[in-house]
């Protein structure tokens, strides 16, 4: 215990007695470092928002759609050539599947202009077309005002609900309720706004919309058009079985074979979220690997400079091993002063790493998250590569010969 704390002692005494040169040495490994507890931030920050995010659209509801969802590369001609998914697959669901309690039929067009007499939103508005039980199949609420009704929704009259965003843009400090707004030159009366909700994932949001009724929407966007069937399950603990229901209820009217791929998506949160978890593992890997480059730089660095610390203190080690020191003494000196060296780079980059993390959750409002076993990881490696790039000088420094040593200027 004596000799480590004296190697500790010494390795510290070195570090300070040139610290330029020690922190120039120690960029690739701070580089590295701070890159993996800045991502590993950034992805469990995005964990949390999407796990936050998705318990918005319910707990027991579950969507089917003709299109994939998620990340990825898909061949999209080959999903336009399955058959749309329509009003009436929601109504046999409804009436077929017993798990089911209620189906919300939808489609939306984005990139939309709204406007008023004396104002407009950009074109970035989201329309949506829906059913009167869009609201507890999708996890909106009601901020002011109503939802469209059954007789509204079959008359498809001209009556729209309005996201905060789009009521903030057209009625800044006024109450947008009974007032009319345009969309593609139509007129609608708003007769309510939403619940404020956020944004998705921090890139879209979720207040920027109006909805209005599907045999609304329909003439002014195309009838021939997938719906997207929101469902709800009866009872939370009912959603398996209800997803059960409804595939085997569509494949059987889409004359679907047993052993034949399915030409819908049933879309849950559990598989966006092993979506987006796939997503994360690409990123942590490059991460890794990115880390893994510098900290091989870094290490170079370290090998450098302590073959230079060799040479420099030539005379020192030989004056130690005149005196009795053995070979693993002097092994362990010059080891100990490789990892100390590497590790404080590693403690350099995970105080980095952490600022960039509370500067991002400070300036954008992301929930960044450093995970404890980023920390340890990180300085293990860091620590792990000042040991192996450590080695051959420390050898180098046991393997000398005393007298030869004494004799070096």
């Amino acid at each position: 215990m004596r000799a480590f704390l004296d190697n500790l002692r010494l390795a510290f005494g070195t570090f300070l007695g040139n610290p330029l040169r020690s922190l120039l040495t120690l960029l690739g490994i701070v580089i590295g470092v701070t890159t993996v507890i800045t991502m590993m931030a950034l992805i469990e920050g995005l964990r949390i928002k999407v796990n936050r995010d998705l318990s918005q659209l319910g707990a027991n509801t579950f969507q089917t759609t003709k299109w994939p969802s998620g990340f990825g590369r898909f061949n999209w001609a080959k999903y336009a050539k399955r058959p749309n998914l329509t009003v009436d697959d929601a109504r046999a669901i409804v009436e077929s599947c017993p798990s089911v309690g209620a189906v919300g039929p939808a489609d939306d067009e984005g990139g939309q202009k709204v406007a008023t007499a004396s104002a407009e939103t950009r074109p970035s508005v989201r329309v949506y077309g829906a059913t009167p039980e869009y609201p507890e199949t999708s996890g909106i609420t009601i901020g002011s005002g109503r939802f469209f009704t059954d007789t509204e929704a079959v008359d498809g009259r001209s009556v729209a609900v309005v996201g905060v965003d789009v009521a903030d843009a057209l009625f800044p400090g006024a109450d947008p309720l009974n007032h009319e707004i345009r969309i593609k030159g139509r007129p609608f009366t708003v007769i309510g706004v939403l619940q404020r909700r956020g944004s998705f994932l921090g890139m879209m949001s979720m207040d920027n919309m109006v909805i209005m009724p599907l045999r609304t929407f329909q003439p002014l966007y195309g009838k021939n058009r997938s719906l997207d069937l929101n469902i709800q399950a009866r009872d939370p603990t009912l959603v398996t079985k209800a997803q059960d229901e409804v595939t085997n209820l569509l494949r059987r009217r889409r004359d679907v074979g047993p052993t034949e791929e399915a030409n819908f998506e049933v879309v849950t949160n559990e598989s966006m979220t092993e979506s987006f978890n796939q997503l994360s593992q690409v990123i942590t890997i490059a991460g890794f690997g990115v880390c893994l480059l510098s900290l091989v730089v870094g290490g170079i660095g370290i090998l450098n400079i302590m073959l230079v610390s060799v040479t420099e203190r030539t005379k020192e080690i030989g004056i130690r091993k005149a005196l009795g020191a053995r070979r693993r003494r002097i092994l362990g000196q010059f080891a100990t002063e490789a990892v100390i060296l590497a590790l404080v780079g590693g403690v350099i980059g995970v105080a980095v790493g952490f600022g960039l993390a509370f500067l991002g959750r400070w300036m954008l409002g992301f929930p960044t998250v450093v995970p404890p076993w980023a920390v340890a990881l990180s300085l293990g490696m860091s620590s792990g590569v000042g040991l192996i790039f450590g080695i051959y000088p420390a050898y180098r420094a046991a393997r000398l010969d005393p007298v030869e040593a004494m004799r070096s200027e």
